[in-house]
């Protein structure tokens, strides 16, 4: 695969984040690249509340915080079996894992990363196998976790 030629700014400066993929590593042990990656979100749960007397705003106060499911998706290939290795050890001992997303460019180079605490699989999806379509074979990883972790906190 040819390296990605990411965009010049104003600056000169080459753009890292134009071609990405991202590797994945559950407990320090890498289950391969995948070509897109959605989810990475953090919502702060508000509550509203009515002060008497005070009628030029409504107090906004924090409650909860919530961290949306991560979508990965992938081709099929060598890397595979390390994915439903991982889901086979989970279904025979559902533990909590630490996880890391780092987004690497065309040539390899580290951009950035996402530790993530508290690690389960929500879904895995296997290809549609038909010889008669014009497919490639994709496979689908959801995963749920419990928040992120300071960067030196797993897997990178």
């Amino acid at each position: 695969m040819a390296a990605a030629q990411g965009s010049t700014g104003a600056q000169g400066a080459a753009d890292p984040a134009v071609s990405l993929r991202f590797t994945v590593t559950i407990d320090g042990e890498s289950i391969g690249n995948f070509n897109t990656c959605s989810g990475l979100k953090v919502e702060v749960v508000m509550e509203q509340r009515e002060e008497g007397g005070t009628n030029g705003f409504v107090w906004q106060l924090p409650s909860r915080v919530k961290y949306s499911n991560i979508t990965l998706k992938r081709a099929v290939g060598p890397d595979s079996h390390k994915l439903t290795d991982w889901l086979i050890s989970f279904a025979n001992e559902a533990t909590y894992k630490t996880a890391c997303i780092t987004a690497m460019t065309g040539d390899g180079e580290k951009v950035t990363s996402w530790n993530l605490d508290g690690v389960v699989p929500v879904s895995w999806s296997g290809p549609d196998l038909d010889v008669g379509a014009n497919n490639v074979a994709m496979e689908t990883l959801v995963l749920a976790h419990h928040g992120f972790l300071p960067s030196s906190g797993a897997g990178t």
